[in-house]
């Protein structure tokens, strides 16, 4: 089953580092705490209520990749996968809603927690990786996205952000993660 991913230009490519340019995209989000993995539980519960029906139409909206976690209380950058990064204010996870709707058409959620919201246009730097991506997977990688942006001579603007774009139940290696920067423009 596919599942539709946030359209975007690639800038420039190395191996499993990328720049890329988003639009501005809508999304469902909400802030939780825990650690990495129970926000992301947490988060994930609760946005999958909002696009199955947790909301005042009761409507369903298709699921869409990635899910993204950013630490609550920074500023956050938009990822295109599901992502997150962690705060000591928790984590705010997001899912990206479908190109065919706006913050007009989107029904209102029934859990206060659940919020809409237009992320602006951006630059990220993005690095690949599969795997599991557990917090120390996703430290190390997020070190070494820093240091490719750094060697290239871009700057980053927010927190190193987790992108998933596979349901649990994909086995590990065959998973797609990212984990994603904003940069400031040159």
């Amino acid at each position: 089953m596919a599942v539709e991913e946030p359209t975007y230009k690639t800038v420039l490519r190395d191996g499993a580092f990328e720049v890329r340019d988003y639009p501005s995209l809508v999304v469902a989000e909400v802030t939780v705490t825990g650690d990495q993995r129970e926000a992301a539980g947490k988060g994930f519960r609760l946005l999958a209520g909002y696009i199955f029906g947790g909301n005042r139409r009761r409507q369903g909206i298709p699921m869409t990749a990635p899910v993204t976690m950013a630490r609550a209380g920074e500023k956050i950058p938009m990822t295109a996968p599901v992502a997150q990064t962690p705060t000591t204010g928790g984590w705010v996870v997001r899912f990206i809603m479908p190109s065919g709707y706006s913050l007009q058409t989107l029904p209102e959620p029934a859990d206060p927690r659940v919020r809409l919201a237009q992320s602006p246009a951006r630059r990220v730097a993005v690095l690949r990786f599969s795997g599991v991506a557990s917090p120390q997977a996703v430290e190390a990688k997020a070190a070494e996205l820093l240091d490719m942006a750094r060697a290239r001579r871009l700057s980053v603007d927010g927190p190193v952000t987790l992108a998933q774009y596979d349901p649990p139940w994909t086995l590990w290696f065959l998973r797609r993660n990212e984990v994603m920067a904003t940069i400031r423009p040159t």
